[in-house]
């Protein structure tokens, strides 16, 4: 039986199990408490556990114990419950190797982007990464030895004034449609470089019109941000019908709606946040890099390199 007690300010677990006696100290007591748990089932059931675990088993724990904890906790199930599908999954999670990961990440390359295998391989490193540090089924992290598929290059698409016009005839004018409101936050986006998920969510309680300003509470690096508003976005909100979100859309609407308005309109290869691209580009005419990273809410002012996409005419009027 194992035994938990206050050491200080941590706690000391011991084990005394078929002779064997172990002892460790930790800064919690739940992390005392699972390291014992995980040793005496060790010592009772004889070698390592990693030994009886499929890598499918630890994706299904992960996405149960671990994933909703995380604000992308609904995206990391659904495709946790994708890859589990595949062969790597029935593999015993101590046996995997770099090589087992390198050709499922080959296999993947041939059906999605490299990006969207980056973002999978990234998920799946976090599975064994928690597979060796908490629940000990692995001694080692395969997926540290694996490359990653080189990154594209960024997009750097400008919505242009022409597309902005067809596309206001395809969505209408009628703010009581949602496809209209749905144009709508794209110009509202093209003025704030407010994410899609930002604008959806947004309440007239944090929307401060004499101040210019929009409290976003929690953004997609989990903190919050204030967001400056100009004339024309505060002027782009008070045409709006009155409704609680403000735009009186959810995510699925703004999406689907988007796409079918811009494929009406004949506009080619543009996506919703492509108008942070325009309104980034747009705002580092006004806001030194500071002010802009602090506006659009990026921690690192290289991510700003990611967005800005003057074209170098306009740069060479600014040089004499």
């Amino acid at each position: 039986m194992a035994s938990i007690k206050k050491h200080n300010t941590r706690w000391r677990a011991a084990i005394d199990r078929k002779g064997v006696r172990k002892s460790k100290v930790f800064d919690t007591k739940q992390a005392a408490k699972d390291w014992a748990a995980r040793e005496e089932y060790l010592i009772l059931n004889g070698g390592p556990v990693g030994r009886r675990v499929t890598f499918g088993h630890a994706m299904d724990r992960y996405a149960r114990e671990v994933s909703p904890a995380k604000r992308g906790a609904r995206w990391e199930q659904i495709r946790l419950e994708k890859i589990q599908g595949d062969s790597i999954a029935d593999i015993i999670i101590a046996d995997l190797l770099p090589a087992d990961l390198a050709g499922w990440r080959d296999a993947r390359l041939r059906e999605v982007s490299a990006g969207t295998v980056n973002r999978e391989m990234v998920l799946l490193s976090g599975v064994l990464s928690v597979s060796r540090k908490e629940w000990g089924y692995i001694s080692i992290n395969p997926m540290s030895d694996v490359r990653k598929p080189s990154r594209p290059p960024p997009r750097d698409r400008l919505v242009t004034e022409h597309e902005l016009q067809v596309m206001a005839i395809s969505a209408g004018g009628d703010l009581t449609i949602a496809t209209a409101r749905v144009f709508h936050a794209f110009r509202f986006a093209c003025q704030t470089a407010m994410r899609a998920g930002e604008i959806v969510k947004l309440e007239w309680q944090h929307v401060d019109i004499e101040a210019r300003t929009a409290h976003l509470p929690i953004t997609k690096n989990g903190t919050s941000r204030d967001v400056p508003l100009s004339s024309e976005a505060v002027r782009l909100l008070l045409e709006l019908p009155r409704a609680d979100p403000v735009f009186g859309l959810n995510s699925s609407q703004m999406d689907v709606l988007f796409r079918k308005m811009r494929d009406r309109a004949g506009v080619v290869d543009l996506t919703f946040h492509d108008s942070r691209h325009r309104a980034i580009t747009d705002l580092a005419q006004r806001l030194d890099v500071l002010e802009l990273a602090r506006a659009v809410g990026h921690q690192d002012i290289r991510q700003l390199m990611t967005y800005f996409n003057a074209p170098a005419s306009d740069l060479a009027k600014k040089l004499i």
